[in-house]
This record gives C-alpha cells, sequence and structure tokens, in this order.
C-alpha cells in the first residue's frame, strides 16, 4: 500500500459511508495512508447530518444502508450537493444496480470485497478530474477579465519573470536579443517591449531576415538610390529611415549574412545608414530588438555571426519560456484561443472537457503556442458540443503518453536507454537555467557546440514524432 509522506498536504476530504465497522476501519487506514483526510459513519441519516457541520470532497458509499438507501442517498447528495462526488460500492454485482447507481448520478460504481490499493486510485483519479476542472474554471474567468500583459498570456513562474524583465527593459532605450524555440510568441514579447517604452507612440518595423533573399536584405534594411541596381527604378529609404524616433524588429538575426553585418553593426553605433548606391548619409534614430532560435553563441564561434554585432544585439537578453515549462498556462491559452475561434466560426463552444484538458497537459508541445493555437483551432471547426473533447484533438496530442523514467527497478523492461536519459536531463537544465546556452553547457560539462547540435537532433525529433 502506499504511504503518505508526514506533512504533505491532504489530497481531499472523503467520508465513507457503510454499516460493516471493519470494512469502515480497513478503509479508513487505506484512504488516510494514500494520502486523504477520512470521516467515517455507519447510515445515509448521519453521513446527511456530517455533511451539514463539514465540508467533504467526496462521499464512498454502500448501496445497502439500514434506514434510506445508499442510492437514495447518492440522488439526494448529487441534487443538493452538486460539488460533490459520488463513488457507490456494493456486494451485489448486477448490470441493474450498476445502472441505478449511475443515474443517481454516482462518479464511479465499484464492487466488493474492495482492493483498498484500487480504491485510492479511482479517488485519485476524481481528484484529478476535480482540479482539472476547477483550473479550468480558473482559467476561464481569467480570459475573462482579459487579465494579460501587453497582450501575453500566461500566469506561471516563468512568464511572471519574463514580464518583470520585459518591463524593466522596456524603460530603457538599450537593445534587447529575445531568444527561444520556434513557436514561443517572440514577436510578441519584442512589440511589448516597444509599446512599454518611450517610443511606443511611433512605428514598431518588423523585419523576418530570414524571408529575404541575401541580396535585397541589405536594400531593404538600408535603402538603395535610383539607378543603384537592376530594377531600382527609384530611391528607397530603407526600414532603419521607416522606424526612426520608434522600435526596428528584426526576427531571426542570426540569418543575416556575413557580408551585411558589418554595415548593421555600423548602423547602430553611429545611427547613421548608407543607401546602396548612394554616396549620402541619413541620420537614424531606432531602438533595436532582435530575436532568434539559433545559439548565437556558437554562431559567433563558428564564424558565422561577427563577434561585435553579438554584444550590440544582446545588450539586454531576454528568453521565452517553451510552453512545457509554463505549467497551466497551457489550459490559459488554449482557453483563449478557443473563445477567438468560437467567435469566428460562429461554434456554441465554451470550454474543455477534463479529458481533453488533460490531454493538453501531457503533451510536450514541440511547436510550442503556435502549435497549441492551431490544435485548438482545428478542435473547435471540427467539435459538436459545448466542450472541446479528447476526440476532438489531432492524433498526436490524443495519443501522446509522458513516459515516467524508472532508474530504480530490477526489471529490465522498465529500464530507459541511456540517450533517453541524457536528453531529458539536458531539457531539464535548459528548463532550469530558463534557456541559458551557455549556462546549461558549463553545467552539464559539454561545449556549446555540443550542446547546440543535441538541441537540434531533440527539435527535431520531437517535431518528427508529433
Amino acid at each position: 500500500m502506499v504511504s503518505e509522506p508526514s506533512g504533505r498536504r491532504k489530497k481531499a476530504r472523503v467520508l465513507v459511508v457503510d454499516d460493516d465497522v471493519d470494512l469502515l476501519a480497513l478503509l479508513e487506514a487505506g484512504l488516510e495512508a494514500g494520502g486523504y483526510e477520512v470521516e467515517v459513519c455507519g447510515s445515509a441519516e448521519r453521513a446527511l447530518e456530517m455533511l451539514e457541520v463539514a465540508a467533504h470532497d467526496i462521499i464512498v458509499t454502500d448501496i445497502n444502508l439500514p434506514g434510506m438507501s445508499g442510492l437514495d442517498f447518492c440522488s439526494r447528495v448529487v441534487s443538493e450537493r452538486g460539488n460533490l462526488e459520488v463513488v457507490v460500492m456494493t456486494a451485489f454485482s448486477s448490470i441493474k444496480s450498476a445502472v441505478q447507481a449511475l443515474r443517481a448520478g454516482a462518479y464511479d460504481y465499484l464492487m466488493k470485497p474492495l482492493d483498498v490499493d484500487a480504491l485510492v486510485h479511482r479517488l485519485d483519479r476524481v481528484v484529478r478530474e476535480r482540479d482539472t476542472l476547477r483550473e479550468v474554471e480558473r482559467l476561464r474567468e481569467i480570459v475573462a477579465e482579459e487579465r494579460g500583459f501587453e497582450g501575453l498570456l500566461g500566469t506561471s513562474a516563468p512568464m511572471q519573470k519574463l514580464y518583470d524583465l520585459v518591463a524593466r527593459a522596456g524603460e530603457t532605450d538599450a537593445s534587447v536579443l529575445v531568444t527561444g524555440e520556434s513557436g514561443t510568441g517572440k514577436e510578441l514579447v519584442s512589440r511589448a517591449l516597444h509599446r512599454r517604452s518611450a517610443r511606443s507612440g511611433a512605428p514598431f518595423v518588423p523585419v523576418n531576415c530570414s524571408a529575404i533573399p541575401d541580396q535585397l536584405l541589405e536594400s531593404e534594411l538600408f535603402g538603395h538610390a535610383q539607378g543603384a541596381f537592376t530594377d531600382a527604378r527609384k530611391s528607397r529609404a530603407g526600414l532603419f529611415v521607416e522606424a526612426t524616433g520608434g522600435t526596428l524588429f528584426l526576427d531571426e538575426i542570426g540569418e543575416i549574412p556575413l557580408q551585411v553585418q558589418p554595415k548593421l553593426l555600423r548602423a547602430l553605433e553611429e545611427r547613421k545608414v548608407r543607401p546602396v548606391g548612394s554616396d549620402k548619409e541619413a541620420d537614424v534614430d531606432v531602438r533595436l530588438v532582435a530575436a532568434t532560435n539559433r545559439d548565437l553563441e556558437a554562431a559567433v564561434e563558428d564564424g558565422s555571426f561577427r563577434e561585435d554585432l553579438f554584444f550590440r544585439v544582446n545588450v539586454i537578453h531576454i528568453h521565452v519560456p517553451p510552453l512545457r515549462a509554463r505549467g497551466g498556462d497551457c489550459l490559459l491559452l488554449a482557453q483563449s484561443f478557443l473563445e477567438r475561434y468560437a467567435a469566428r466560426f460562429g461554434k456554441a463552444v465554451e470550454g474543455l472537457s477534463s479529458g481533453a484538458a488533460e490531454r493538453l497537459m501531457a503533451y510536450n508541445w514541440p511547436g510550442n503556442v503556435r502549435e497549441l493555437r492551431n490544435c485548438i483551432e482545428r478542435a473547435v471547426a471540427l467539435g459538436r458540443g459545448p466542450e472541446i473533447q479528447v476526440e476532438d484533438l489531432p492524433e498526436r496530442v490524443r495519443t501522446h503518453s509522458r513516459a515516467q523514467l524508472v532508474v530504480g527497478t530490477d526489471d529490465p523492461s522498465e529500464l530507459a536507454e541511456l540517450a533517453e536519459i541524457e536528453r531529458r536531463y539536458i531539457l531539464h537544465v535548459m528548463e532550469v537555467v530558463g534557456g541559458n546556452k551557455s549556462l546549461a553547457a558549463k553545467t552539464l560539462g559539454l561545449d556549446r557546440k555540443t550542446l547546440y547540435r543535441k538541441l537540434q537532433r531533440y527539435a527535431r525529433s520531437d517535431a518528427g514524432g508529433s
């Protein structure tokens, strides 16, 4: 039987109702060992009196009781106290009694003789579903109140730290490097920095450096003179000039070609740009925010990114945590997306079922918030009821199981491969250090290139397996 460590918070308060004194003693001891606070009594009438003076979370009751039957007791409790879950037990096995118990509103139905460990596990499921539903309802209220931070949504500890750093960085004019996995919301963070700054009334100009061909990127950033190259029929000021007074957001800055990097560095340091094909310079006044999912320090080491430019853009570093490190934020975001797409598709979908919520929490989200948004859009589009059900979710989310890592066992079939142990430990260290690859490499005793290669391999593996 599972023992409950002393001092641990009890899972729930359980009232057990049965006229068998020996069974009551057995269940009381077993449930307390399983982490529950337990009270017992011998009749439904006495149980109703106890419910008037003390709060309980779960009732476990026999069907055959002296006086009021367990079924009548169950029906009364469910109708009068809808927040209580009732588990019915009986020594008489029949389909009829099972149907009667469920029709009376029972959460579940168990046969005697009872396996106490099985009862503990059954009640654990009740508690998990109760806690999940409470969390979903709490998150609905948060979304309804539009509690967020500059368009960002999340109440987890990693996000609270991010909000604090964004608020402090927003007060300065220093360059900021925003890092994080693909799909974590780096542009949203960058826009929040702009809105928190003294430049909020001026333009926020985003540039996806990886989407512009190398030969055109210099012209896009710094502009060009008429006739500077084929098809340059008229002069163009460029995005640095366009963003003057505001914020220039360089997404995927790690993709900027080496030949353009010196000119970018000069523009940042001297606040001047020279359009392609021109001999005149233009003054610019921009606050730079850059983002990347690459390890720029490793890029500096392999020579694909200039060290002086790295230091210039990395005055303040903000790491956006992956969704898997944000706990209940997954459900908060899911509820927000659900309401957005329900309104867009004209669907009367109000929330998540407890089963769907559990699947969302169990999935590791290699595509982060972007993947979650697509998942909920699909579920709302295909769903038919007022709640998103498990079957409405994509197969990769429905069937995913977070395997436990077992090392203290004598059963070879339960032991994990060494590569899997290494993978999970590396990812755990990355979460603990907030995505700081240099600190993670130091903690793990690896050089940054080796760590970066491993992380890329894990990302490809997760994406391929999802």
